[in-house]
């Protein structure tokens, strides 16, 4: 009911007195002002009556035959359906006592009878008012109730849209970063492949060439075992002795150098994946490995006699069917993370003082069952807060200081192994004791539904 219908609402009473008299002037008196009166003689037919049609107020008589008004005023209120139901009560009795236990059943009111018209109008109409304004009042606070709810319910949506503006944004950053430096580091080892191909493809000829010449030198000497003195100034200018014996060695250093560039190329395009942008089977192992190559420059930093040990721990593994490029980015991104705690100054003070403590990161590789591999990197820096701990795969949540990082690697490697992969990302640490990040996917990505529903732990 709202508040036009209120001030429109012609009060219902009932009128309850064993005194037919009182019950007919009463009725009478009230209907003439425009209330909707209803009369009963006992307590048994005003339950009944407040029961069936709830009035909006009862004038109650206390003596009565069978149940008195105060037991009639105590059923009224112990049932929902007639507990709001003003009771204003109408007696004979004026003793302090009899008010009392009026008021303490459930009473709004008291007249004492005989009654004077006026004063029974105003009291009806002062009870009937304040009843009103109870009425405006919790419809009131409904809507603003409800108004709030509406409220409420638009922040979460807009809440919700906000992480997902950040979640796709995060996303598109870290994609944009890594798509960029992928075609730096694919340029890279292009540029660096054609020179290097070429040179490797010349050094077996110059090794035979050598070889032939050395030869020919030698058959001169057996054949004119004395030579001019001025070749044999030359020879001893040259020392052709240890020429001839380092020169092989050299051919050889070179084509070991460029054997390792090759490598190193070949460690950058496995990185860059930018021709396995699609689902494919790969060797896990490889992406760890391009990975530390690229992070080598931070693993060992000789100007500042800093120097961080990998150890690796690798079982033999299937080929696993991921997006490797998105792989490589997730052990960049931990790794990184790694090597930043390892290199915080408390790190590198506790290296100091205890010779035993040499920063290192460890690199497990398990095979966990016939559907399910984990990678497991550790590292023995100073640990994380079990607060932090939560927070760690939230968008743009970092502990770093300003500039030194978006809080944009985790929660993009998170939703690479568990939205991409169907895998888990987990971090287990204990404050002083170092970090461990589990990594654990499907070896088959056809599988990946049977583990996105085992994601509790985090």
């Amino acid at each position: 009911m709202n508040s036009q219908q209120l001030e429109s609402h012609v009060a219902n009473l009932l009128v309850v007195d064993d005194t037919p008299d009182n019950l007919r002037l009463l009725s009478t008196m009230l209907s003439d002002k425009g209330y909707k009166v209803r009369g009963v003689i006992n307590g048994e037919m005003a339950l009944k009556a407040a029961r069936s049609t709830p009035p909006d107020l009862i004038l109650l008589d206390i003596t009565m035959p069978q149940m008195n008004g105060y037991e009639v005023c105590q059923h009224l209120k112990a049932d929902s359906r007639t507990s709001g139901i003003p009771v204003i009560f109408l007696s004979a009795l004026d003793q302090v006592l009899d008010k009392v236990t009026a008021f303490a059943v459930g009473g709004v009111d008291y007249i004492t009878k005989p009654f004077h018209l006026e004063e029974v109008l105003a009291r009806v109409e002062n009870q009937l008012t304040i009843q009103r304004l109870q009425k405006k009042l919790y419809d009131q606070n409904a809507r603003l109730q409800e108004s709030e709810a509406k409220e409420r319910k638009k922040s979460q949506q807009l809440e919700l849209a906000l992480q997902q503006l950040q979640n796709a944004q995060a996303q598109l950053i870290q994609s944009e970063k890594m798509s960029s430096l992928g075609n730096v580091v694919a340029g890279v080892a292009h540029e660096i492949n054609n020179p290097i191909s070429f040179i490797k493809g010349n050094l077996s000829p110059v090794r035979e060439y050598t070889e032939d010449l050395l030869r020919l030198v030698q058959l001169y000497t057996e054949d004119f075992p004395n030579p001019t003195a001025a070749i044999q100034e030359q020879l001893e200018a040259i020392d052709f002795a240890f020429l001839r014996n380092d020169l092989p060695k050299l051919i050889a250093s070179m084509s070991i150098g460029a054997d390792r560039i090759g490598e190193i190329v070949q460690s950058l395009r496995n990185f860059s994946r930018l021709d396995q942008a699609e689902l494919k089977a790969v060797d896990i192992h490889e992406g760890i490995e391009s990975t530390l190559m690229i992070l080598h420059h931070r693993l060992k930093d000789e100007v500042e006699q800093r120097i961080i040990k990998v150890v690796k721990e690798y079982e033999d593994l299937p080929k696993i069917e991921c997006y490797a490029g998105q792989m490589n980015q997730v052990f960049m991104n931990v790794m990184s993370n790694a090597i930043d705690a390892l290199q915080s100054q408390k790190s590198w003070e506790k290296e100091a003082d205890d010779s035993s403590h040499i920063p290192t990161i460890t690199i497990c590789t398990r095979l966990l069952s016939d559907f399910q591999v984990g990678i497991y990197i550790t590292d023995n820096g100073p640990g994380i807060k079990e607060e932090i701990q939560q927070r760690i795969f939230e968008p743009f949540f970092t502990t770093k200081q300003v500039g030194q990082g978006k809080g944009l690697g985790l929660s993009i490697s998170y939703a690479i192994i568990v939205g991409e992969h169907g895998g888990q990302l987990r971090c287990v640490s204990i404050p002083d004791q170092g970090a461990t990040f589990a990594i654990e996917i499907p070896i088959y990505h056809s599988t990946k539904r049977f583990f996105e529903g085992d994601l509790g732990g985090l």
